[in-house]
């Protein structure tokens, strides 16, 4: 599912840089940046492996006389965890996410130091896999739509190349094991790219 995500925004790229290139090199302006960092989900529905580690892929774009971006980002987080169960001795626990989301995102574009802030839809996948070793495994997923919010700094290097940090918010709602959880959480990382 990830992959699908992935391949979709990278397969925007090529478009959007031969648009600005091809229609006006001066009227169009954005981000695309790769993210590394951590997601933090509701330790209740979650525990153990409620921290994440997260990568993903974030774009955002608008011509130059547009107040905000449109922002298009993919993320994909998982941990892995095992525990001593007293009757079936270890149990493996894997928890993944991978979120796709759209909004807008507002630049603040003055000098090389530009703050963001953005908001949108968040459609995200949830996975849960339970693996007891000698006996088997089951897994179980669920999708939700749901919300998100986040804001952070880029340091834009010369003309082109951007380093920044992000905090970003998810909310949404998935049925796991007959359980309502939260699929979403805060998320906080670096970020590194082209901007253009």
């Amino acid at each position: 599912m990830i992959k699908k995500y992935i391949f979709a925004v990278l397969a925007l790229v090529p478009f959007l840089l031969s648009a600005s290139v091809a229609t006006a090199q001066d009227q169009w302006t954005g981000n695309i940046d790769m993210f590394l960092g951590q997601k933090n989900l509701d330790k209740d529905d979650w525990e153990p492996v409620e921290e994440q580690g997260e990568f993903g892929i974030e774009v955002d774009f608008r011509e130059k006389d547009w107040p905000v971006n449109i922002a298009i980002d993919v993320l994909a987080s998982s941990d892995d965890q095992s525990i001593i169960d007293p009757f079936f001795g270890q149990v493996d626990l894997e928890g993944k996410t991978t979120e796709f989301n759209i909004g807008i995102r507002k630049i603040w574009d003055e000098s090389s130091v530009r703050p963001f802030i953005g908001g949108g839809l968040s459609y995200i996948r949830a996975e849960a896999k339970v693996t007891i070793p000698g006996i088997g495994s089951n897994s179980e997923s669920d999708t939700g739509v749901g919300i998100w919010l986040g804001g952070g700094v880029y340091f834009t290097l010369g003309e082109h190349f951007n380093l920044g940090v992000e905090l970003k918010y998810s909310d949404a709602n998935v049925t796991i094991a007959d359980v309502d959880v939260a699929a979403g959480g805060t998320h906080f990382g670096l970020l590194a790219g082209y901007h253009w």
